[in-house]
């Protein structure tokens, strides 16, 4: 029986990357029920907003090709979340999936390097 993962342990790359893990996992299990497709679209957008923030701030540390990137795929979260809401399709849905699952995976990357 595995343990489960205590957050608190990870170093913070990890803890985004598996932040951006859960919401995908939300997001993707909630496909078919209004309510709980509200929630996870709303979770998955406040965590791009905070995204966003992060990025924005210049002591980030981050390339500025990296800010700019993160930047467009929170825009592009926020306009897609703001306007389909619940109405949106299930390839939409995909797409928000996958988007958070490359960006988590980009972070773990650095996450190991650093």
């Amino acid at each position: 029986m595995s343990q489960p993962i205590q957050l608190e342990s990870l170093k913070i790359g990890e803890q985004d990357a598996f932040g951006l893990v859960e919401a995908a996992i939300t997001l993707d299990q909630s496909r078919g029920d209004k309510a709980r497709l509200a929630a996870a679209l709303e979770q998955n957008l406040q965590l791009w907003v905070a995204i966003r923030t992060l990025v924005s701030d210049s002591a980030s540390g981050l390339p500025e090709a990296v800010k700019a990137n993160l930047k467009r795929l929170s825009d592009f979260v926020a306009d897609t979340t703001l306007k389909k809401g619940v109405e949106i399709s299930d390839n939409t849905i995909t797409t928000l999936v996958n988007v958070n699952l490359q960006i988590s995976e980009g972070l773990l990357e650095s996450a190991n390097r650093a």
